[in-house]
């Protein structure tokens, strides 16, 4: 990604379009109960009303419950708002179009079905091979507990190869960024050092108020573009390789403290067009790849450059197939954000909050006195679960979300 050589079909970056964060303080609740006897009743004269010892005279009763009301309204003034990260129901991708449905961008729009509306996650059990428009299947390994709605953010992200240190990501926090990549597993990566990247820096960035977008970079299509990358290139099991690799994923991203229901986003470069075989061997990769995620708890994502693999995936979800990724981050290379306006993809494929767009690569940006070569990304998707020690669990604000970017 910010290393590599974009295809010829994505254009020169443009200059920065930045935009100023904003922060908001994570909400908190708290609740408390009380309880008194009932007092003893004493005899009273004829003519005067039986009422409660202890209890106030009408008049009193007025007053208190006035003031109680005061009080009430004063605890909920001093409730923070609440944060721009939130969870709703998991992302899906756009249903499947018809078998009658054309698979040309030129031809007429497939029906996809009413956009579910935000709410929460529903209580599913995991299942081993969901296809798009299927809920989202979340919850720990091997555990039948109750599902955890992905976080989502909206707003400007950035990647790079290596993550920066903890000194580099504090003073970027005055950047218009709210989101980091971070490349945390595969054998095709193009930084495999990465000296920075553990537990603790996974939740001290958190705790920094970053959101956090795990990318796994494994195995790429035999006829990948890059030939940096051709040794990493699937081999004659697509199949085991991608089950297999999943698996990696997942317990790489746990071991760095991502928790499940958490976003794993699978990188596979760009190949050449026009290769079925290829296509076709990298499409089983890539399936196989999802199933083994979603089974172990986390949700899949896939990155790819928007002429060759994103393309590709949109004519499997217009054929109906399976096991595709819930969430697409597509690359092309215009220097704007176009997220809901990328031509390969139908408008309503991958949303809601299930869109990144990497809109400009292999630039240089400077915040804070550091330096940084980066891709620039708009995004409405989801981010990493972080189950953070408490020693790193600040409150700290977390940025608003970056509106030009969900309208390009």
């Amino acid at each position: 990604m910010s290393t590599r050589t974009p295809p010829a079909s994505e254009a020169a970056s443009a200059p920065e379009a930045a935009s100023a964060p904003e922060a908001a303080s994570a909400s908190q609740t708290a609740s408390a109960s009380a309880c008194a006897s009932t007092p003893a009743l004493v005899p009273a004269p004829p003519s005067a009303p039986v009422r409660p010892r202890s209890a106030p005279p009408p008049g009193a009763r007025a007053v208190v419950a006035v003031v109680m009301a005061a009080l009430a309204g004063t605890v909920l003034l001093d409730v923070p708002p609440p944060a721009t990260t939130r969870t709703e129901r998991p992302p899906v991708a756009a249903r499947p179009a018809s078998d009658t449905g054309p698979a040309s961008d030129t031809g007429p729009v497939p029906a996809l079905g009413p956009v579910p509306a935000p709410g929460p996650a529903p209580a599913t059990a995991p299942r081993s091979a969901a296809g798009p428009g299927s809920p989202v299947p979340l919850g720990s390994p091997g555990s039948p507990g109750a599902p955890a709605a992905p976080v989502l953010f909206s707003g400007k992200a950035f990647d790079t190869c290596e993550a920066p240190s903890l000194t580099v990501m504090r003073a970027w926090r005055g950047s218009p960024y709210g989101a980091v990549g971070i490349y945390f597993g595969g054998r095709g990566r193009g930084c495999p050092v990465q000296k920075e990247l553990t537990p603790a820096w996974v939740a001290s960035a958190h705790a920094m108020g970053w959101r956090l977008l795990p990318l796994f970079v494994g195995s790429q299509a035999p006829c990948v573009d890059s030939l940096a990358k051709r040794r990493f290139a699937i081999g004659s099991d697509p199949t085991g390789q991608g089950t297999k690799e999943g698996g990696d994923a997942v317990r790489a991203a746990s071991a760095l403290g991502i928790g499940t229901s958490s976003p794993l986003y699978l990188d596979i470069e760009a190949y050449r067009r026009g290769d079925t075989a290829c296509a076709a061997t990298t499409l089983a990769f890539v399936r196989a790849w999802n199933r083994e995620v979603r089974r172990l708890g986390y949700l899949p994502g896939f990155y790819s450059s928007a002429d060759t693999g994103v393309r590709d995936l949109e004519a499997q979800r217009r054929a109906g197939t399976k096991d595709l990724p819930g969430v697409m981050w597509f690359a092309r290379w215009r220097g704007q954000p176009a997220l809901l306006t990328e031509s390969v993809l139908h408008p309503e494929a991958w949303t809601p909050h299930a869109r990144i767009h990497q809109y400009a690569g292999n630039v240089t940006e400077t915040y804070g006195g550091h330096t940084v070569a980066i891709d620039r990304n708009a995004m409405d998707a989801p981010v990493a679960r972080v189950t953070a020690p408490a020693r790193f669990a600040a409150r700290v604000p977390v940025p608003l979300s970056f509106v030009g970017s969900r309208r390009p």
